[in-house]
Protein backbone atom coordinates (compact mmCIF):
# COMPACT_ATOMS: atom_id res chain seq x y z
CA UNK A 1 0.00 0.00 0.00
CA UNK A 2 0.86 3.44 -0.08
CA UNK A 3 1.49 6.78 2.12
CA UNK A 4 -1.71 7.91 3.40
CA UNK A 5 -2.71 11.23 3.85
CA UNK A 6 -4.51 12.13 6.87
CA UNK A 7 -6.40 15.44 6.98
CA UNK A 8 -8.29 16.33 9.97
CA UNK A 9 -10.19 19.12 11.06
CA UNK A 10 -13.97 20.09 11.81
CA UNK A 11 -14.95 21.13 8.55
CA UNK A 12 -17.90 23.58 9.78
CA UNK A 13 -18.05 23.70 6.69
CA UNK A 14 -15.24 22.48 4.08
CA UNK A 15 -14.33 25.44 1.83
CA UNK A 16 -12.02 24.99 -1.22
CA UNK A 17 -8.79 26.19 0.98
CA UNK A 18 -9.05 22.75 2.28
CA UNK A 19 -9.63 20.90 -0.51
CA UNK A 20 -7.00 22.78 -2.79
CA UNK A 21 -4.37 22.37 0.49
CA UNK A 22 -5.49 18.70 0.05
CA UNK A 23 -4.75 18.02 -3.52
CA UNK A 24 -1.55 19.96 -3.93
CA UNK A 25 -0.37 17.33 -0.88
CA UNK A 26 -2.00 14.60 -2.32
CA UNK A 27 -0.09 15.38 -5.90
CA UNK A 28 3.44 16.82 -4.85
CA UNK A 29 3.97 14.05 -2.15
CA UNK A 30 2.29 11.52 -4.39
CA UNK A 31 -0.13 9.99 -1.87
CA UNK A 32 -1.81 6.76 -2.61
CA UNK A 33 -4.94 8.75 -0.84
CA UNK A 34 -6.09 11.08 1.25
CA UNK A 35 -8.83 10.35 4.16
CA UNK A 36 -10.66 13.43 5.13
CA UNK A 37 -11.29 13.01 8.79
CA UNK A 38 -14.00 15.08 10.36
CA UNK A 39 -14.01 15.96 14.35
CA UNK A 40 -16.09 14.67 16.12
CA UNK A 41 -15.62 16.70 19.14
CA UNK A 42 -13.04 19.07 19.14
CA UNK A 43 -10.55 19.59 22.47
CA UNK A 44 -9.43 22.91 22.21
CA UNK A 45 -12.67 24.50 20.55
CA UNK A 46 -15.34 26.54 22.43
CA UNK A 47 -18.16 26.55 20.11
CA UNK A 48 -19.66 22.98 18.95
CA UNK A 49 -19.69 22.58 15.64
CA UNK A 50 -22.54 21.94 13.90
CA UNK A 51 -24.03 18.39 13.93
CA UNK A 52 -21.39 16.08 12.65
CA UNK A 53 -23.71 14.13 10.36
CA UNK A 54 -24.16 17.38 8.53
CA UNK A 55 -20.42 18.15 8.26
CA UNK A 56 -19.59 14.18 7.40
CA UNK A 57 -22.66 14.76 4.58
CA UNK A 58 -20.86 18.40 3.68
CA UNK A 59 -17.24 16.35 3.05
CA UNK A 60 -19.05 13.64 1.08
CA UNK A 61 -20.59 16.13 -0.84
CA UNK A 62 -17.24 18.38 -1.36
CA UNK A 63 -14.86 15.31 -2.27
CA UNK A 64 -17.55 13.42 -4.64
CA UNK A 65 -15.65 12.22 -7.75
CA UNK A 66 -12.42 12.85 -7.25
CA UNK A 67 -9.95 10.45 -7.15
CA UNK A 68 -8.16 9.35 -3.90
CA UNK A 69 -10.06 11.56 -1.82
CA UNK A 70 -12.17 9.67 1.04
CA UNK A 71 -13.85 10.14 3.93
CA UNK A 72 -13.29 8.68 7.57
CA UNK A 73 -16.03 8.63 9.99
CA UNK A 74 -14.34 6.83 12.86
CA UNK A 75 -14.18 9.56 15.02
CA UNK A 76 -17.42 9.47 15.88
CA UNK A 77 -17.24 5.89 16.59
CA UNK A 78 -15.90 6.74 19.96
CA UNK A 79 -16.33 8.74 23.18
CA UNK A 80 -14.32 11.17 24.08
CA UNK A 81 -12.46 14.32 22.64
CA UNK A 82 -11.26 13.53 19.28
CA UNK A 83 -7.79 13.37 19.86
CA UNK A 84 -5.41 13.08 16.85
CA UNK A 85 -3.22 10.33 18.28
CA UNK A 86 -6.42 8.28 19.30
CA UNK A 87 -6.93 8.43 15.55
CA UNK A 88 -3.39 7.85 13.72
CA UNK A 89 -3.52 4.97 16.74
CA UNK A 90 -6.48 3.66 15.18
CA UNK A 91 -5.31 3.92 11.60
CA UNK A 92 -1.90 2.67 12.62
CA UNK A 93 -3.32 -0.52 13.67
CA UNK A 94 -5.95 -1.11 10.63
CA UNK A 95 -2.12 -0.34 7.94
CA UNK A 96 0.72 -1.34 9.85
CA UNK A 97 2.63 -1.19 6.61
CA UNK A 98 1.99 1.85 5.45
CA UNK A 99 3.55 5.13 5.94
CA UNK A 100 0.89 7.66 7.28
CA UNK A 101 1.54 11.56 6.77
CA UNK A 102 -0.69 13.61 8.59
CA UNK A 103 -1.57 17.02 6.98
CA UNK A 104 -1.79 20.15 8.62
CA UNK A 105 -1.58 23.89 8.39
CA UNK A 106 1.47 26.01 9.85
CA UNK A 107 -0.82 27.53 12.71
CA UNK A 108 -1.61 23.95 13.90
CA UNK A 109 1.81 22.83 13.23
CA UNK A 110 3.00 26.30 15.82
CA UNK A 111 0.23 25.19 18.35
CA UNK A 112 1.52 21.12 18.33
CA UNK A 113 3.54 21.44 21.57
CA UNK A 114 0.26 21.85 23.36
CA UNK A 115 -1.70 18.73 21.38
CA UNK A 116 -2.93 15.47 23.60
CA UNK A 117 0.69 13.58 24.09
CA UNK A 118 2.36 15.46 20.95
CA UNK A 119 5.61 13.64 21.07
CA UNK A 120 3.61 10.11 19.95
CA UNK A 121 2.42 11.30 17.12
CA UNK A 122 5.72 11.42 15.79
CA UNK A 123 5.66 7.26 16.55
CA UNK A 124 2.75 6.71 14.33
CA UNK A 125 2.74 9.47 11.42
CA UNK A 126 4.99 11.87 9.41
CA UNK A 127 4.10 15.38 10.11
CA UNK A 128 3.23 17.22 6.86
CA UNK A 129 3.27 21.01 7.43
CA UNK A 130 1.09 22.73 4.05
CA UNK A 131 2.54 27.16 4.64
CA UNK A 132 2.59 30.36 2.69
CA UNK A 133 5.99 31.38 1.31
CA UNK A 134 7.80 33.31 3.85
CA UNK A 135 6.60 31.69 6.93
CA UNK A 136 8.55 30.17 9.00
CA UNK A 137 8.74 27.89 12.48
CA UNK A 138 10.49 29.66 15.08
CA UNK A 139 13.91 27.28 15.76
CA UNK A 140 13.45 27.86 19.81
CA UNK A 141 11.73 25.63 22.55
CA UNK A 142 10.83 22.27 22.05
CA UNK A 143 8.95 22.64 18.74
CA UNK A 144 12.40 24.00 17.26
CA UNK A 145 14.11 21.08 18.60
CA UNK A 146 12.06 18.74 16.92
CA UNK A 147 11.84 20.18 13.73
CA UNK A 148 15.48 20.27 13.96
CA UNK A 149 15.81 16.82 14.87
CA UNK A 150 13.07 15.11 12.54
CA UNK A 151 12.82 17.93 9.29
CA UNK A 152 13.67 16.50 5.70
CA UNK A 153 13.45 17.61 2.34
CA UNK A 154 13.20 14.34 0.81
CA UNK A 155 10.03 13.50 -0.31
CA UNK A 156 11.44 10.17 -0.84
CA UNK A 157 12.02 9.26 2.92
CA UNK A 158 8.30 9.85 3.74
CA UNK A 159 7.71 6.74 1.74
CA UNK A 160 10.78 5.12 2.69
CA UNK A 161 9.80 5.00 6.71
CA UNK A 162 6.67 4.31 7.97
CA UNK A 163 6.57 8.07 10.85
CA UNK A 164 8.64 10.30 12.59
CA UNK A 165 10.01 12.89 9.89
CA UNK A 166 8.44 16.88 9.93
CA UNK A 167 7.87 17.51 6.24
CA UNK A 168 7.34 21.46 5.31
CA UNK A 169 6.12 22.81 1.54
CA UNK A 170 4.34 25.76 0.74
CA UNK A 171 1.17 25.51 -1.22
CA UNK A 172 -1.39 27.95 -2.72
CA UNK A 173 -3.14 29.55 0.17
CA UNK A 174 -6.71 30.44 -0.21
CA UNK A 175 -8.03 32.54 2.56
CA UNK A 176 -10.94 31.46 3.46
CA UNK A 177 -12.23 31.23 6.84
CA UNK A 178 -14.83 28.93 8.27
CA UNK A 179 -15.69 31.09 10.72
CA UNK A 180 -16.09 34.07 8.15
CA UNK A 181 -18.35 31.61 6.20
CA UNK A 182 -20.36 30.91 8.92
CA UNK A 183 -20.94 34.53 9.81
CA UNK A 184 -22.02 35.29 6.25
CA UNK A 185 -23.91 32.44 5.85
CA UNK A 186 -25.80 33.30 8.51
CA UNK A 187 -26.21 36.92 7.64
CA UNK A 188 -27.38 35.63 3.98
CA UNK A 189 -24.66 36.04 1.85
CA UNK A 190 -24.38 33.54 -0.58
CA UNK A 191 -21.19 31.19 -0.23
CA UNK A 192 -21.01 30.97 -3.87
CA UNK A 193 -17.32 30.27 -5.14
CA UNK A 194 -16.08 29.67 -1.56
CA UNK A 195 -17.63 26.61 -1.59
CA UNK A 196 -17.88 23.80 -4.29
CA UNK A 197 -21.63 24.01 -5.88
CA UNK A 198 -22.71 20.44 -4.16
CA UNK A 199 -21.82 21.98 -0.75
CA UNK A 200 -23.13 25.78 -1.65
CA UNK A 201 -26.75 23.43 -2.06
CA UNK A 202 -26.32 21.63 1.23
CA UNK A 203 -26.02 24.84 3.38
CA UNK A 204 -28.49 26.94 1.78
CA UNK A 205 -31.00 24.58 1.57
CA UNK A 206 -30.37 23.24 5.38
CA UNK A 207 -30.34 26.29 6.72
CA UNK A 208 -27.94 24.82 9.35
CA UNK A 209 -25.87 28.23 9.98
CA UNK A 210 -28.69 30.26 10.26
CA UNK A 211 -28.90 32.69 12.78
CA UNK A 212 -31.50 32.31 15.54
CA UNK A 213 -34.29 35.06 16.61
Amino acid sequence: MGSIGIFGGTFDPIHYGHLRTALELKQRLSLAEVRFIPCAEPPHRKEAPVAGASRVEMVRAAIAGEPGFAVDEREFNREGPSYTVDTLRSIREENPDAPLCLLMGMDAFLGLTRWHNWNELFTLAHIIVAHRPGWRASAAGALGEVLHDRNTREIAELHSSLCGRIYVTPVTQLEISATDLRDGIGAGIDPKYLVPESVRKMLLESEIYARQG
